[in-house]
């Protein structure tokens, strides 16, 4: 059974203090999925959009909390713990 935990940075905390609540919310409830489900789970709701990054971001991929906000986040392994650790949570320039 594969573990996962999901740590936020500072950046990602104060982030999410200052986007609105539905956004927080949806945020919460992928937190959540990861933790109890693991992230292949995650990445099968399609609505959230997993997915890798480019450029500079290259090592690490994005949620979308709608069509403007998303989550950047980085994967790391530790024996047998995956670690997820939300980066920040902004509003996407399109």
């Amino acid at each position: 059974m594969d573990i996962f935990k999901v740590t936020l940075t500072k950046q990602a905390e104060h982030d999410l203090q200052k986007v609105p609540v539905y956004i927080a919310i949806k945020f919460q409830l992928w937190l959540e999925l990861v933790e109890y489900g693991g992230l292949r789970t995650s990445r099968k709701i399609k609505s959230y959009h997993d997915e890798p990054l480019l450029g500079k971001r290259k090592k690490q991929r994005s949620i979308r909390l709608n069509k403007a906000y998303r989550a950047i986040y980085v994967e790391k392994t530790i024996r047998e713990v995956e670690l997820i650790e939300v980066q920040e949570v902004n509003k996407h320039d399109y």
